[in-house]
């Protein structure tokens, strides 16, 4: 990292961070402003875990042993700006409902995905989703669709492999190798495969690191 992208990653990460908004459907968006970084991903994927590891806050975002408790999208930024032209935060983390949930109503499961799809298709401030796939399980078909989903509407994403700390190394890197090759012809994916361990802090800097080029860009 440059010294301009090492002083972003202080301004954004080493201070307090703030819940401001649940969004259960696109009427309630905040305003366009900050640039926006989502997490995507299967119902009980980590989403949660992973912001919280990233702003270095364990109770920021909820986490739940319950896949679909996220129904919202939830919106969190770094404390202590107004809000006012000109004083904006540097970017918002956008922590979206897991889709692939079977179990909850069907009417409620179609309701977090049209959300979520509706968001990912229509707001310009987004700059990249980051795609969270269980390092245990590998991709699934419904990952599959949110990635045509993204490549359909332009917008860049990126995989993470989350619960890296709960398989092998070697296997890890096989992981990775064939991931990559699975979305090597996915237009809008970013061709490098990010892993992290929530529980034990590992890729944590890596992620940060990653999303501050993403805002310095």
């Amino acid at each position: 990292m440059n010294d301009q992208e090492t002083t972003l990653t202080a301004r954004i990460f080493l201070r307090p961070w703030i819940f401001i908004r649940g969004v259960p459907s696109m009427n309630f968006l905040p305003p366009e402003g900050p640039a926006e970084i989502a997490f995507a991903g299967r119902s009980n994927v980590g989403k949660s875990s992973l912001i919280n590891a990233l702003t270095g806050q364990n109770g920021l975002a909820r986490t739940s042993n319950t896949p679909g408790r996220t129904q919202e999208l939830n919106y969190f930024v770094p404390d202590g700006y107004s809000g006012e032209a000109g004083d904006l935060p540097p970017c918002a983390l956008v922590d979206m409902p897991g889709y692939g949930y079977a179990e909850a109503p069907k009417a409620q499961v179609d309701a977090w995905t049209n959300l979520v799809f509706d968001y990912l298709r229509g707001r310009s401030t987004l700059k990249r989703v980051y795609v969270l796939v269980d390092s245990r399980h590998g991709i699934k078909k419904n990952d599959e669709d949110v990635f045509k989903l993204l490549d359909k509407a332009a917008v860049s994403y990126q995989l993470v492999l989350t619960k890296a700390d709960k398989i092998k190394p070697p296997a890890l890197e096989r992981l990775k190798v064939e991931t990559l090759a699975r979305i090597a012809k996915n237009p809008a994916a970013y061709p490098e495969i990010l892993s992290t361990s929530s529980e034990k802090s590992e890729g944590i800097d890596e992620m940060r690191d990653a999303i501050v080029h993403v805002l310095n860009l």
